[in-house]
């Protein structure tokens, strides 16, 4: 029998109020629940016009993000780019990056290689500043 995984990311369980970020945004991590050796992925909700209070970098992780629906600003360094519904951007591990969701908000599947788990990430509080 082939060994594989199916889930409904919906039905894996949302991180974001275990760090005060509810409701305005959702963050459902698979790797554990996919049993991934290979790579990380999750899926990210945020509200309308919500703006993610960090940004982060990886020490190991190549990220590419797609998204799903809605539209986003994506600032990586001091860069900012607008996001729209299928765009796909890959980021590099040392480009400091993240999300500002447009007026619909924005869904966003988040795929990285190699898995390295979570203590890969380093956040960095109030770094996207106006």
């Amino acid at each position: 029998m082939a060994d594989y995984t199916v889930k409904s990311i919906k039905e894996i369980e949302d991180q974001a109020p275990n760090f005060g970020l509810s409701p305005d945004l959702e963050a459902r991590f698979a790797r554990e629940s996919l049993g991934l050796a290979e790579l990380g992925l999750s899926y990210q909700r945020l509200a309308p016009n919500y703006r993610m209070p960090f940004g982060h970098k990886q020490k190991e992780q190549e990220e590419v993000y797609v998204l799903l629906s809605g539209s986003a600003r994506l600032k990586l360094d001091d860069d900012v780019v607008e996001l729209k519904q299928w765009d796909v951007v890959r980021v590099p591990k040392e480009v400091t990056r993240n999300f500002e969701a447009g007026p619909e908000g924005v869904e966003i599947l988040a795929i990285g290689a190699p898995n390295t788990g979570l203590q890969d990430a380093e956040q960095l509080p109030g770094w996207w500043s106006d």
